[in-house]
Protein backbone atom coordinates (compact mmCIF):
# COMPACT_ATOMS: atom_id res chain seq x y z
CA UNK A 1 0.00 0.00 0.00
CA UNK A 2 1.40 3.67 -1.11
CA UNK A 3 2.89 5.02 2.17
CA UNK A 4 0.73 8.13 1.35
CA UNK A 5 -2.45 6.77 1.28
CA UNK A 6 -1.56 4.86 4.58
CA UNK A 7 -0.58 8.27 5.79
CA UNK A 8 -4.02 9.46 4.71
CA UNK A 9 -5.73 7.07 6.82
CA UNK A 10 -3.92 7.63 10.03
CA UNK A 11 -4.43 11.62 9.72
CA UNK A 12 -8.21 10.52 8.68
CA UNK A 13 -9.38 8.68 11.31
CA UNK A 14 -8.40 10.31 14.26
CA UNK A 15 -9.81 13.70 12.89
CA UNK A 16 -13.23 11.81 12.19
CA UNK A 17 -12.98 10.62 15.60
CA UNK A 18 -13.45 14.37 17.50
CA UNK A 19 -16.58 15.01 15.14
CA UNK A 20 -17.88 11.35 15.56
CA UNK A 21 -18.08 12.15 19.54
CA UNK A 22 -20.19 15.32 18.46
CA UNK A 23 -22.46 14.25 16.31
CA UNK A 24 -23.01 10.91 18.55
CA UNK A 25 -23.79 13.55 21.38
CA UNK A 26 -25.81 15.72 18.80
CA UNK A 27 -27.63 12.76 17.59
CA UNK A 28 -28.83 11.71 21.16
CA UNK A 29 -30.13 15.16 22.31
CA UNK A 30 -32.09 16.12 18.94
CA UNK A 31 -33.73 12.58 19.10
CA UNK A 32 -34.99 14.32 21.91
CA UNK A 33 -36.50 17.28 20.03
CA UNK A 34 -33.50 19.82 21.43
CA UNK A 35 -31.76 21.22 18.63
CA UNK A 36 -28.20 22.32 20.16
CA UNK A 37 -26.27 24.71 17.90
CA UNK A 38 -23.95 25.16 20.95
CA UNK A 39 -21.90 22.28 20.17
CA UNK A 40 -18.66 23.77 18.88
CA UNK A 41 -18.64 25.61 22.79
CA UNK A 42 -19.92 22.37 24.93
CA UNK A 43 -16.69 20.32 22.76
CA UNK A 44 -14.39 23.40 23.78
CA UNK A 45 -15.54 23.14 27.20
CA UNK A 46 -14.98 19.75 27.27
CA UNK A 47 -11.91 19.97 25.70
CA UNK A 48 -10.57 22.62 28.34
CA UNK A 49 -12.25 20.47 31.75
CA UNK A 50 -10.27 17.70 30.88
CA UNK A 51 -6.77 19.42 29.46
CA UNK A 52 -6.57 21.58 32.67
CA UNK A 53 -7.57 18.72 35.52
CA UNK A 54 -4.69 16.28 33.64
CA UNK A 55 -2.44 19.32 33.80
CA UNK A 56 -3.32 20.49 37.24
CA UNK A 57 -2.83 16.32 38.74
CA UNK A 58 0.61 16.35 36.93
CA UNK A 59 2.47 19.49 38.02
CA UNK A 60 1.06 18.85 41.34
CA UNK A 61 1.56 15.07 42.16
CA UNK A 62 5.04 13.84 42.42
CA UNK A 63 4.50 10.76 40.67
CA UNK A 64 1.59 10.94 38.87
CA UNK A 65 0.09 7.99 37.62
CA UNK A 66 -1.47 7.81 33.80
CA UNK A 67 -4.13 5.75 34.90
CA UNK A 68 -5.66 8.65 37.50
CA UNK A 69 -5.19 10.82 34.63
CA UNK A 70 -7.37 9.17 32.40
CA UNK A 71 -10.11 8.71 34.93
CA UNK A 72 -9.21 12.49 36.16
CA UNK A 73 -9.49 14.01 32.92
CA UNK A 74 -12.39 12.16 31.55
CA UNK A 75 -14.27 12.60 34.50
CA UNK A 76 -13.87 16.77 34.44
CA UNK A 77 -14.43 16.53 30.45
CA UNK A 78 -17.83 15.14 30.87
CA UNK A 79 -18.93 17.12 33.91
CA UNK A 80 -18.08 20.44 32.27
CA UNK A 81 -19.82 19.88 28.66
CA UNK A 82 -22.82 18.17 30.61
CA UNK A 83 -22.81 21.42 32.58
CA UNK A 84 -23.00 22.92 28.93
CA UNK A 85 -25.63 20.68 28.01
CA UNK A 86 -27.80 21.59 31.55
CA UNK A 87 -27.46 25.48 31.35
CA UNK A 88 -29.09 24.69 27.62
CA UNK A 89 -31.77 23.12 28.77
CA UNK A 90 -32.72 25.14 31.25
CA UNK A 91 -33.25 28.30 28.94
CA UNK A 92 -34.85 26.13 26.25
CA UNK A 93 -36.98 23.36 28.49
CA UNK A 94 -37.83 25.00 31.11
CA UNK A 95 -37.82 28.78 30.10
CA UNK A 96 -38.42 27.83 26.63
CA UNK A 97 -36.18 30.35 24.73
CA UNK A 98 -35.34 29.90 21.02
CA UNK A 99 -33.02 26.96 20.55
CA UNK A 100 -31.24 28.36 17.88
CA UNK A 101 -30.48 31.28 19.61
CA UNK A 102 -29.12 29.95 22.79
CA UNK A 103 -27.49 27.05 21.16
CA UNK A 104 -24.93 29.80 19.19
CA UNK A 105 -24.97 32.02 22.72
CA UNK A 106 -23.79 28.46 23.80
CA UNK A 107 -20.97 28.39 21.36
CA UNK A 108 -20.13 31.62 22.01
CA UNK A 109 -19.83 30.99 26.15
CA UNK A 110 -18.04 28.03 26.17
CA UNK A 111 -15.38 29.44 24.23
CA UNK A 112 -15.07 32.35 26.10
CA UNK A 113 -15.06 30.81 29.72
CA UNK A 114 -12.33 28.05 28.63
CA UNK A 115 -10.10 30.98 26.89
CA UNK A 116 -10.31 32.95 29.93
CA UNK A 117 -9.38 30.10 32.34
CA UNK A 118 -6.83 29.49 29.60
CA UNK A 119 -4.97 32.36 30.13
CA UNK A 120 -4.36 31.54 33.66
CA UNK A 121 -2.81 27.99 32.16
CA UNK A 122 -1.22 29.34 29.67
CA UNK A 123 0.82 32.35 31.87
CA UNK A 124 2.35 34.04 29.60
CA UNK A 125 3.36 31.19 26.72
CA UNK A 126 1.85 30.38 23.87
CA UNK A 127 0.68 26.87 25.07
CA UNK A 128 1.10 24.71 27.93
CA UNK A 129 1.53 20.62 27.50
CA UNK A 130 0.09 17.82 29.84
CA UNK A 131 2.54 14.96 28.36
CA UNK A 132 1.38 12.45 30.44
CA UNK A 133 -2.20 12.67 29.54
CA UNK A 134 -0.96 12.41 26.00
CA UNK A 135 0.92 9.29 26.44
CA UNK A 136 -1.83 7.85 28.08
CA UNK A 137 -4.80 8.77 25.73
CA UNK A 138 -2.70 7.93 22.55
CA UNK A 139 -1.25 4.70 24.09
CA UNK A 140 -1.81 2.22 20.76
CA UNK A 141 -2.90 -1.30 21.62
CA UNK A 142 0.38 -3.68 22.97
CA UNK A 143 0.92 -6.36 20.23
CA UNK A 144 -1.91 -5.72 17.54
CA UNK A 145 -0.22 -2.33 16.39
CA UNK A 146 2.94 -3.80 14.99
CA UNK A 147 1.43 -7.64 14.50
CA UNK A 148 0.04 -7.50 10.87
CA UNK A 149 2.30 -5.00 9.07
CA UNK A 150 0.23 -2.73 7.01
CA UNK A 151 -3.12 -3.26 8.60
CA UNK A 152 -1.82 -3.01 12.26
CA UNK A 153 -0.53 0.00 11.21
CA UNK A 154 -3.79 1.50 9.72
CA UNK A 155 -6.33 -0.23 11.86
CA UNK A 156 -4.43 -0.21 15.19
CA UNK A 157 -2.38 2.84 15.11
CA UNK A 158 -4.62 4.89 17.67
CA UNK A 159 -5.50 5.27 20.99
CA UNK A 160 -8.22 3.92 23.09
CA UNK A 161 -10.93 6.69 22.37
CA UNK A 162 -11.04 5.78 18.70
CA UNK A 163 -12.52 2.30 19.71
CA UNK A 164 -14.53 3.27 22.31
CA UNK A 165 -16.19 5.56 19.70
CA UNK A 166 -17.09 3.12 17.64
CA UNK A 167 -18.49 0.98 20.45
CA UNK A 168 -20.56 3.88 21.76
CA UNK A 169 -22.30 4.53 18.48
CA UNK A 170 -23.14 0.61 18.27
CA UNK A 171 -24.59 1.08 22.03
CA UNK A 172 -26.72 4.38 20.77
CA UNK A 173 -28.18 2.49 18.14
CA UNK A 174 -29.16 -0.56 20.09
CA UNK A 175 -30.13 2.21 22.43
CA UNK A 176 -32.47 4.42 20.23
CA UNK A 177 -33.67 1.26 18.21
CA UNK A 178 -33.95 -1.57 20.76
CA UNK A 179 -34.77 -0.65 24.48
CA UNK A 180 -38.37 0.73 25.81
CA UNK A 181 -36.62 4.08 27.15
CA UNK A 182 -35.07 4.46 23.54
CA UNK A 183 -38.39 4.53 22.09
CA UNK A 184 -39.66 6.71 24.69
CA UNK A 185 -36.87 9.50 23.98
CA UNK A 186 -37.44 9.36 20.23
CA UNK A 187 -41.50 9.56 20.37
CA UNK A 188 -40.75 12.82 22.65
CA UNK A 189 -38.77 14.05 20.17
CA UNK A 190 -41.46 12.98 17.35
CA UNK A 191 -44.68 13.99 19.51
CA UNK A 192 -43.79 15.18 22.85
CA UNK A 193 -48.17 15.83 23.63
CA UNK A 194 -48.59 12.13 22.46
CA UNK A 195 -45.95 11.14 24.90
CA UNK A 196 -47.25 13.36 27.64
CA UNK A 197 -50.76 11.61 26.93
CA UNK A 198 -49.28 8.11 27.16
CA UNK A 199 -47.40 9.30 30.36
CA UNK A 200 -44.02 9.83 29.02
CA UNK A 201 -42.34 12.62 31.34
CA UNK A 202 -41.32 14.76 28.13
CA UNK A 203 -39.18 17.15 30.38
CA UNK A 204 -37.09 14.34 31.69
CA UNK A 205 -36.23 13.11 28.68
CA UNK A 206 -35.40 16.33 27.27
CA UNK A 207 -33.24 17.27 30.37
CA UNK A 208 -31.67 13.60 30.43
CA UNK A 209 -30.95 13.55 26.72
CA UNK A 210 -29.74 16.92 25.97
CA UNK A 211 -27.08 16.56 28.82
CA UNK A 212 -26.05 12.92 28.40
CA UNK A 213 -25.48 13.62 24.67
CA UNK A 214 -23.22 17.14 25.86
CA UNK A 215 -21.55 14.54 27.77
CA UNK A 216 -20.50 13.08 24.30
CA UNK A 217 -19.84 15.53 22.06
CA UNK A 218 -17.52 16.64 25.23
CA UNK A 219 -15.35 13.93 24.82
CA UNK A 220 -14.88 15.15 21.18
CA UNK A 221 -13.35 18.23 22.44
CA UNK A 222 -11.00 15.93 25.20
CA UNK A 223 -9.98 14.00 22.52
CA UNK A 224 -8.49 16.92 20.30
CA UNK A 225 -6.47 18.54 23.03
CA UNK A 226 -4.92 14.89 24.82
CA UNK A 227 -4.59 12.82 21.75
CA UNK A 228 -4.99 14.17 18.43
CA UNK A 229 -3.57 17.81 18.81
CA UNK A 230 -0.45 15.83 21.20
CA UNK A 231 -1.96 16.84 24.78
CA UNK A 232 -1.19 20.69 24.01
CA UNK A 233 -3.33 23.14 24.82
CA UNK A 234 -3.65 26.82 22.91
CA UNK A 235 -5.96 29.02 22.45
CA UNK A 236 -7.09 28.49 19.25
CA UNK A 237 -10.62 28.27 17.01
CA UNK A 238 -9.81 24.58 15.75
CA UNK A 239 -12.52 22.79 18.06
CA UNK A 240 -14.85 25.54 16.97
CA UNK A 241 -14.76 24.50 13.08
CA UNK A 242 -14.60 20.73 14.24
CA UNK A 243 -17.84 21.49 16.74
CA UNK A 244 -19.76 22.61 13.16
CA UNK A 245 -18.45 19.88 11.03
CA UNK A 246 -19.78 17.29 14.19
CA UNK A 247 -22.90 19.36 13.39
CA UNK A 248 -23.20 18.96 9.65
CA UNK A 249 -22.32 15.19 10.11
CA UNK A 250 -25.58 14.67 12.01
CA UNK A 251 -27.39 15.95 9.25
CA UNK A 252 -25.11 13.84 6.54
CA UNK A 253 -26.18 10.42 8.90
CA UNK A 254 -29.87 10.91 8.64
CA UNK A 255 -29.89 11.04 12.18
CA UNK A 256 -28.63 6.76 12.41
CA UNK A 257 -25.69 6.85 15.16
CA UNK A 258 -23.93 3.94 13.05
CA UNK A 259 -24.20 6.28 10.32
CA UNK A 260 -21.61 8.03 12.13
CA UNK A 261 -18.97 5.68 12.60
CA UNK A 262 -18.26 5.50 8.23
CA UNK A 263 -19.74 9.31 8.03
CA UNK A 264 -16.83 10.63 10.35
CA UNK A 265 -13.92 8.36 8.55
CA UNK A 266 -15.48 10.11 5.61
CA UNK A 267 -15.35 13.64 6.53
CA UNK A 268 -11.81 12.73 7.97
CA UNK A 269 -10.81 11.52 4.61
CA UNK A 270 -12.22 14.39 2.81
CA UNK A 271 -10.75 17.22 5.34
CA UNK A 272 -7.14 15.69 4.55
CA UNK A 273 -7.32 15.46 0.54
CA UNK A 274 -6.09 18.79 0.15
CA UNK A 275 -3.06 17.70 1.61
CA UNK A 276 -2.42 14.04 0.24
CA UNK A 277 -4.05 14.72 -2.99
CA UNK A 278 -1.11 16.49 -4.86
CA UNK A 279 1.33 13.60 -3.55
CA UNK A 280 -1.38 11.14 -4.84
CA UNK A 281 -1.62 12.88 -8.59
CA UNK A 282 2.35 13.18 -8.91
CA UNK A 283 2.15 17.30 -9.22
CA UNK A 284 1.58 20.63 -7.29
CA UNK A 285 -2.19 21.96 -6.01
CA UNK A 286 -2.35 25.69 -6.47
CA UNK A 287 -3.26 27.23 -3.21
CA UNK A 288 -6.55 28.35 -4.05
CA UNK A 289 -7.60 24.61 -5.51
CA UNK A 290 -6.70 23.53 -1.97
CA UNK A 291 -8.91 26.19 -0.03
CA UNK A 292 -11.69 24.72 -2.51
CA UNK A 293 -10.98 20.93 -1.60
CA UNK A 294 -11.32 22.19 2.08
CA UNK A 295 -14.81 22.82 1.44
CA UNK A 296 -15.70 19.00 0.15
CA UNK A 297 -16.94 18.00 3.33
CA UNK A 298 -19.79 20.51 3.37
CA UNK A 299 -20.80 20.66 0.06
CA UNK A 300 -21.38 16.34 0.33
CA UNK A 301 -23.51 17.45 3.65
CA UNK A 302 -25.41 19.98 1.03
CA UNK A 303 -25.86 17.07 -1.38
CA UNK A 304 -27.08 14.82 0.94
CA UNK A 305 -29.60 17.58 2.76
CA UNK A 306 -30.95 17.77 -0.91
CA UNK A 307 -31.20 14.23 -1.71
CA UNK A 308 -32.95 13.60 1.63
CA UNK A 309 -35.45 16.45 1.43
CA UNK A 310 -36.57 15.66 -2.35
CA UNK A 311 -36.83 11.76 -1.37
CA UNK A 312 -39.41 12.70 1.99
CA UNK A 313 -38.76 9.35 3.56
CA UNK A 314 -39.71 9.39 6.74
CA UNK A 315 -37.05 7.51 8.06
CA UNK A 316 -34.38 9.84 6.58
CA UNK A 317 -35.88 13.44 8.41
CA UNK A 318 -35.22 14.64 11.34
CA UNK A 319 -37.35 14.13 14.62
CA UNK A 320 -40.50 15.70 13.75
CA UNK A 321 -40.95 18.36 17.30
CA UNK A 322 -37.13 19.37 16.71
CA UNK A 323 -36.25 22.97 18.07
CA UNK A 324 -39.54 23.54 19.37
CA UNK A 325 -40.79 24.43 22.27
CA UNK A 326 -43.36 21.99 24.22
CA UNK A 327 -45.75 23.77 25.60
CA UNK A 328 -48.46 21.21 27.66
CA UNK A 329 -51.40 23.55 27.96
CA UNK A 330 -51.60 23.11 24.09
CA UNK A 331 -51.78 19.73 24.14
Amino acid sequence: MDSSLIAWIIRAIPFGTIIMYGAMGEIMTEKAGNLNLGVPGIMYLGGFAGFASAFFYENSVADPNKFLCILISLTCCILASMLGGLIFSFLTITLRANQNVTGLALTTFGMGVANFFGVFILNGKSYSAAPLANSAYSAKIPGLSTSFGVVSETLFSYGFLVYVAIVIAVILHLFLNRTRVGLNLRAVGENPATADAAGINVTRYKYLATCVGAGLSGIGGLYYVLDYNRGIWATTGQIEALGWLAVALVIFTTWRPLNAIWGAYLFGTLYWLYQFLPSLLGFTVASYVTDLIQMVPYVVTIIVLIVTSLRKKKENQPPAHLGLAYFREER
